[in-house]
């Protein structure tokens, strides 16, 4: 019954989504229908939470609060406030925007509002930083929404009215994993409409199953996770549900994707006081301090620019390397930085363009460093072209470890011609991302697919990690027999004089040549 249901939920918020939004881009409509999707997640999840309380008394959320009883509404505040970490009165519930609708009324005020109050609840507590400027980038003003305020308030009170009409089936045991499914494949349909921008804040689910078997590889139970360019939190989510991680570290740049990813969060039933999101560049502004983990895993832009200001050079994370990325290409700053935060016995795993492998002068300097000086690199595995949304380019993975188990050689893996073409992109299949895993735990040796090199052969290449260099995936051409060839044109070449000869007299029994 749950798969059903969360197919069935997928499929009835999507097309909410896609009918409803008319001319709007994908990307703009998506922190609108997300975050209307959250509060209605927030209203059932306390509505519920509070008439289960209340049940021994005969009494539902509503109903207290009416009563007036100040003991009685003290006592629901502060169980919600302990339980959920937020707290909304009946009369800002989602429930009670649907009564606003059916009552013909300009609902903008009191749904902003509404918002407001969630937010504003967790002042001075344990999880405001957590639900603070949660709705913030919902602007029910924005003429996105209609040209006048009843364009407005009739485009939002349509989509409320819709998703009011799906269950969200809080009520199963499985609740969470169903509507955490739902929001997480919203997110990946409004990433593949999204564009160039789908990068910023979404990592395929199947690159996301590879990172997080690696890290995960050896240690069924982590203690944490950390994720420093962490997005809607899709790896993230990934990486602790199979290490089954008791505390979920992430930092993200962009604002409205900070938000994203806390809803995101918290619709995947991750408490409060079990996540923390900060919002701000983790490269110019670190706010992990020197703290560590058992994982690290990161989709980092491609070679994004940074300041790699003369500051650096004494900061810890990037003053071992003796050397700054280059302000250009920022690579191999998200290395160090999330090398400096993982633990002596934990595994890093992240996403970076094939440049990282050869490109020298600085980056080469640091390359060096990372494998001749600490030997920290455990594997590199070549990715299919085209598996982001928003570029085409091929990626790689770089696995790095501290304390290395087979620290004389490193695994190099070429999966980059595996894949399923599925319209315009392309897909790793359970059987391609297993191969992959597989052959990662197993250090398999596997032709023209993967290859232990030795530290001195990765020496002798002058400390180039390209992949061609250690997997040889040359297919040999088929000897062409050129005499072949040649017979078959001038058999074509005759075969056409023929035809052009019966059509020259077809022409001309017509009349149509003379």
């Amino acid at each position: 019954m749950s798969e059903e249901l969360q197919q069935r939920l997928r499929n009835q918020l999507w097309m909410v989504a896609n009918t409803l939004r008319g001319n709007m881009s994908a990307s703009d409509f998506m922190y609108f229908s997300l975050g209307f999707i959250f509060y209605k997640y927030l209203s059932e999840k306390i509505e519920l939470h509070v008439n289960k309380e209340l049940e021994a008394d005969g009494l539902t959320f509503k109903q207290a609060w009416e009563s007036n009883d100040e003991v009685i509404k003290s006592a629901i505040r502060e169980t919600c406030m302990q339980d959920l970490g937020y707290f909304v009165a009946p009369e800002f519930l989602y429930s009670t925007m649907i009564d606003l609708i059916n009552k013909k009324e300009n609902i903008l005020p009191a749904l902003e509002r509404s918002m407001k109050r969630i937010e504003d609840s967790t002042i001075g507590q344990e999880s405001e930083d957590d639900f603070g400027g949660l709705f913030s980038d919902i602007d029910l003003a924005s003429p996105k929404l209609g040209k006048t305020a009843d364009d407005k308030n009739k485009l939002v009170s349509e989509v409320l009215v819709a998703l009011n009409g799906i269950d969200f089936g809080l009520h199963e045991a499985n609740e969470i994993d169903i509507l955490g499914d739902a929001y997480e494949y919203m997110i990946s349909q409004f990433a593949a409409g999204a564009g160039k921008k789908a990068g910023e804040f979404y990592t395929p689910q199947e690159v996301s199953t590879i990172l997080a078997d690696i890290v995960t590889t050896g240690r069924p139970r982590l203690k944490d996770v950390y994720d420093p360019t962490c997005g809607s939190g899709s790896l993230l989510l990934q990486t602790a549900r199979n290490g089954h991680a008791d505390i979920i570290y992430g930092q993200e740049k962009n604002p409205t994707t900070f938000n994203l990813c806390r809803m995101n969060m918290l619709l995947h039933g991750i408490k409060y006081n079990n996540f923390d999101i900060r919002n701000g560049d983790t490269l110019e502004a670190n706010e992990f301090g020197e703290r560590q983990f058992d994982a690290v895993v990161a989709n980092p832009p491609f070679s994004a620019t940074w300041t790699a200001a003369a500051k650096f050079n004494n900061d810890d994370r990037f003053s071992s390397a003796g050397v700054l990325a280059p302000q250009s290409k920022a690579d191999y700053a998200f290395i160090l930085h999330m090398l400096y935060h993982l633990n002596e016995q934990g595994t890093m795993a992240c996403v970076a363009p094939h440049g990282v492998l050869f490109r020298g002068s600085s980056e080469g300097k640091i390359r060096r460093f990372l494998i001749e000086k600490k030997n920290y690199i455990d594997a590199i595995i070549g990715l299919p072209a085209n598996i982001f949304y928003g570029t085409s380019i091929p990626t790689c993975i770089i696995v790095a470890k501290k304390c290395r188990k087979q620290d004389d050689n490193i695994l190099f893996i070429d999966a980059s011609k595996e894949f399923e073409k599925v319209k315009t992109q392309n897909k790793l299949r359970k059987e391609h991302i297993d191969k992959i895993v597989n052959t990662y735990r197993d250090r398999a040796e596997i032709e023209k697919y993967s290859h232990c090199a030795s530290l001195q052969e990765i020496a002798e290449n002058d400390y180039n990690l390209n992949i061609p260099r250690y997997v040889d995936t040359f297919e040999e051409e088929e000897e062409i027999d050129i005499q072949a060839v040649m017979r078959e044109i001038k058999e074509l070449e005759a075969q056409r004089a023929d035809l052009d000869k019966e059509i020259e007299g077809y022409l001309k029994e017509l009349g149509l040549v003379f």
